[in-house]
């Protein structure tokens, strides 16, 4: 059986929406995919101020942009569309939408991004929403990636993706994930302190000084002596970690150069916490925008000198989310689990995301 879907995802850095075409054939129980094309199309500044500012919104106002978000997509799905001609070709349109809530503890999650609009504006199939029904079985809602790690990926012992939040998952039985630590959501709000809009390869940080009591006291948060399944809202960067640098007094290139340690430092623990049974090389593969920060990685190396860290094509690094969340909206489709409580922490394993049907 074959599958040709649009995957949408907007992370929580802020920029810009990723969106593949992935071709999926499943054999038996195998998955195999092929995207067919890839684009990252970043928001204009009316609009990542849009999205930053949501949480602030009254109800009345917030739900008003969760449809206009949603007709925002569609939009771009459909120059999408146009760009590649892809008329007649998409059978499913997967949204991750952009999350502007995360409560797990009270069984709460929202991403923006009406589905009942995309299917509107696209007249194309479309499965959103899909986190809700884990949060609403006690889960975390997250990470949900770990099931297309496990259904496309057999060569790696872990998974990091490192964007605005940096999480891992484990190919431990059954698989585990969680979120590790704020990342580029940090680095890139220190970054922007100098004008730029992030810190190409780390460069800035490499030229820093690690303050150790700073260190000390971000490697002392709450949040990292919590047992996993856990996940993290935006607001824990921004709203905990980043008042903390900002009050040390450090200079820009420090603060930068103690963030990536801390991080690298975050990383080493959550593998060492993992446990996983050391009966061959272990591998771990590193997506999201973070993979280019080459400074981060080298420090990532450094403290897992026994693990092979693997930064892997363009592609894969910039859309693997994109592509998972598309793989997420077959399943959906097919009616079969794709979040699992091994790593959520739910009661079960859930059948996720609502559907909206375009034309039929």
């Amino acid at each position: 059986m074959i599958y040709r879907v649009i995957g949408l995802m907007s992370g929580s850095s802020l920029d810009g929406l990723d969106i593949v075409f992935t071709e999926f054939e499943v054999l038996g129980n195998k998955w195999s995919y092929n995207v067919q094309f890839s684009d990252c199309y970043p928001y204009s500044n009316e609009w990542t101020e849009k999205l930053k500012n949501a949480p602030s919104l009254s109800a009345a106002d917030y739900m008003q942009l969760h449809s206009d978000y949603g007709h925002l997509l569609g939009q771009m799905v459909n120059r999408f569309i146009e760009e590649h001609g892809l008329q007649f070709k998409v059978q499913l349109i997967t949204s991750h939408g952009h999350t502007s809530f995360h409560s797990p503890s009270t069984k709460m999650t929202h991403q923006l991004g009406d589905g009942a609009a995309i299917a509107a504006e696209t007249d194309i199939n479309v499965v959103s929403d899909l986190r809700a029904m884990d949060v609403a079985l006690g889960g975390q809602g997250a990470p949900i990636v770990p099931i297309g790690e496990k259904l496309l990926f057999s060569d790696f012992s872990y998974f990091l993706n490192i964007g605005g939040i940096a999480n891992i998952t484990a190919k431990t039985d059954p698989f585990v994930a969680f979120d590790i630590c704020p990342a580029n959501r940090v680095l890139n709000l220190l970054a922007q302190q100098t004008g730029n809009a992030f810190d190409p390869g780390g460069e800035m940080a490499r030229s820093g000084t690690v303050d150790e009591t700073l260190l000390q006291q971000l490697n002392t948060l709450n949040y990292y002596n919590q047992p996993y399944p856990k996940s993290l809202a935006n607001e824990f960067g921004t709203d905990e970690v980043y008042p903390i640098i900002q009050q040390s007094g450090c200079s820009i290139a420090d603060a930068l150069a103690t963030y990536t340690e801390h991080i690298a430092l975050q990383l080493k623990n959550a593998v060492e916490a993992i446990h996983l049974p050391s009966t061959e090389k272990q591998k771990l593969l590193v997506t999201g925008g973070g993979a280019w920060n080459t400074f981060l990685i080298e420090r990532m190396q450094y403290h897992l000198p026994s693990v092979e860290i693997t930064v892997p094509d363009a592609q894969l690094v910039n859309y693997k989310e994109a592509i998972i969340m598309a793989l997420i909206g077959v399943l959906r489709w097919r009616e079969e689990k794709n979040v699992l409580n091994s790593v959520t922490g739910s009661a079960r394993s859930s059948v996720g995301g609502a559907v909206w049907m375009g034309l039929v």
